[in-house]
């Protein structure tokens, strides 16, 4: 579960350190106190979308740190696989740095990728918003719905038939794309004659730099003799050999003269040495115009073909391989080609039978789905709901198989079932979404799920209903809800309050958790808006008085 959550300078929040526990976290505050951007802390933090526009104004960086205890040996091994390990104690510790340029983010003090931190996000914690909400809206997303519904052999299913697609789909694509066979011709004709060329260029790495110099250099011989001609002429001259043998004559008589007459005589040495290397590079420095002509000529090809292939030379040398590969492959295609078509028909026969089982594994779940969605949505307040779960089988086969499903809904008696998309409003699609999670909470494991806009056009006995919803959901998990209402903040395990302060020059949000009296001013704000009345306030009482008793029935009926 998600123990502690530390945010530093994003957005509104200067600094916000909170530690929550099991069961039904409650978060409230007034509107536009910062609670979604808490939410948006934790998104981020998980690899989400975070721009230099949430850091907080007058601040370089921004800092969101997650600290979950894992529990469960095959969460931790699911973990493992990942290349992630936690602590010895379960501690998992995820962090975010958020600079005007760049992002850092650590999984236990070491930098990872954004993906990497998103691969690991489905086995730690489950975020629903407005936008998860709106998912149900899109068909496409009512299948996989169906699947984490299903048993463990539809799984194994759906894997087997994702890797039988993967092969019936490169053979069918290699038959689309190759069945033109005048094209084919045409191809093996290029690559012979590519193929050709760049194996009689006999093209080496580091070939090009070397010709570049030497050419250079045969380019500039006038130059280079002329200055082996001045520097052979400045060296021609015996005057330090006369100033050895000056010194060397009054060492005797001045001993100290005697480290400068070796200095003398070593440079005399140096001298001697250089003035014959000189003479040496000058008698071989030659203009061969024939050696010119084959470096330059030999330069022309290899830029020629740079210029033609968009490659440098082991850019070339890499495209040779994979033409001959390709040449390969053409020319053995005809013999191969029965091979394929062979075992297309063969994987189709494969997936058709895989497919129908696949498509008979959904129908049973279905019908246990739709019946327990139908009970949770009567418990939320829908007066005789209706639910149905229809398919269809698509023109071709799928990594999942070959079937599309839509979800049907009625919300009032006498009303036929229409499709999710054209009936649910923004309260209904929360409870639906609701009623979903609780179905679907014994085969989900993700230890933490959060709420945000779950009220979202609810009130009064429904928003009661949705709170006892949420209250069954925390006793086996951990629930972080954001709600405006005060029927789901009574049913708080632990309730934190988010208020937006200023001091005229800055703004800031600030978070702490309250108890006691401190919850029952929250609820009496909740259902009284700015006045407060004593009224209110008794009201907000026996609000969280029934809903701990609620709570306590309902636990004692679990456990019976």
């Amino acid at each position: 579960m998600l123990s502690e959550l530390h945010v530093k300078n994003f957005a509104l929040i200067e600094q916000a350190d909170l530690e929550f526990r099991e069961g039904l976290n409650i978060l409230t505050g007034e509107t536009g106190a910062g609670k979604s951007i808490l939410i948006d802390s934790i998104a981020a933090a998980l690899g989400g979308k975070a721009g230099k526009d949430l850091i907080r104004t007058g601040e370089e960086s921004a800092y969101i740190e997650l600290i979950f205890s894992v529990e469960g040996e095959s969460r931790i091994e699911a973990l493992k696989e990942l290349g992630i390990t936690p602590e010895e104690d379960g501690t998992l510790i995820l962090s975010r740095k958020i600079m005007k340029n760049r992002s850092v983010l650590r999984i236990n003090d070491e930098a990872v990728t954004a993906q990497k931190l998103r691969s690991i996000t489905g086995l730690l914690i489950d975020i629903h918003g407005q936008s998860e909400h709106q998912n149900l809206l899109y068909p496409e997303m009512h299948l996989k719905f169906v699947d984490l519904m299903g048993p463990v052999v539809l799984k194994e299913q759906k894997e087997k038939c994702a890797d039988l697609y993967r092969r019936y789909a490169e053979i069918k694509n290699i038959l689309r794309k190759e069945s033109d066979q005048a094209f084919r011709e045409r191809e093996k004709e290029i690559l012979q004659y590519e193929i050709g060329e760049i194996r009689e260029a006999d093209l080496k790495a580091g070939e090009e730099k070397e010709l570049q110099a030497e050419y250079l250099k045969i380019r500039n011989f006038a130059r280079i003799r002329e200055a082996l001609g001045a520097a052979a002429a400045a060296l021609d001259t015996d005057a330090v050999s006369q100033a050895v043998r000056r010194v060397s004559d009054v060492t005797e008589y001045a001993p100290e003269l005697q480290e400068l007459s070796g200095q003398l005589e070593e440079l005399d040495g140096l001298l001697t040495d250089a003035r014959r290397e000189v003479m040496s590079r000058l008698e071989e420095a030659d203009c061969d115009d024939e050696r010119l002509r084959t470096v330059s000529e030999r330069l022309d090809l290899i830029r020629r073909l740079e210029e033609k292939y968009g490659e440098d030379v082991p850019g070339i040398l890499g495209l040779l391989g994979k033409k001959e590969e390709r040449l390969e492959f053409l020319i053995s295609f005809e013999k191969n080609r029965s091979e394929m078509i062979r075992e297309k028909t063969g994987l189709e026969k494969e997936l058709t039978e895989l497919c129908g089982n696949i498509s008979a594994l959904r129908r049973q779940t279905s019908a246990t789905l739709e019946k327990n969605v139908v009970a949770v949505l009567r418990s939320l307040n829908f007066e005789s709901p209706s639910f149905e779960i229809r398919f269809r089988e698509k023109e071709e086969f799928g990594e999942d198989g070959k079937d599309a499903a839509e979800f049907f809904i009625s919300t009032n008696p006498g009303e036929p079932l229409k499709p999710l998309r054209n009936v649910a409003s923004g309260g209904e699609l929360s409870r639906i979404m609701l009623a979903l999670k609780s179905v679907l909470a014994e085969k989900d494991e993700i230890p933490t799920v959060i709420f945000d806009e779950i009220d979202t056009g609810i009130s009064g006995r429904t928003a009661q209903m949705v709170a006892e919803k949420l209250s069954v959901i925390g006793r086996g998990r951990q629930v972080l809800c954001i709600t405006h209402l005060p029927q789901i903040a009574a049913f708080a395990d632990h309730h934190f309050l988010i208020r937006k302060q200023s001091d005229g020059m800055r703004t800031r949000t600030g978070i702490s958790e309250i108890t006691g009296s401190g919850i029952t001013q929250e609820l009496a704000r909740l259902i009284g808006g700015a006045e407060i009345t004593e009224g209110v306030l008794k009201t907000a009482e026996e609000m969280k008085l029934l809903a701990e008793e609620m709570k306590n029935s309902a636990g004692a009926c679990a456990l019976s």
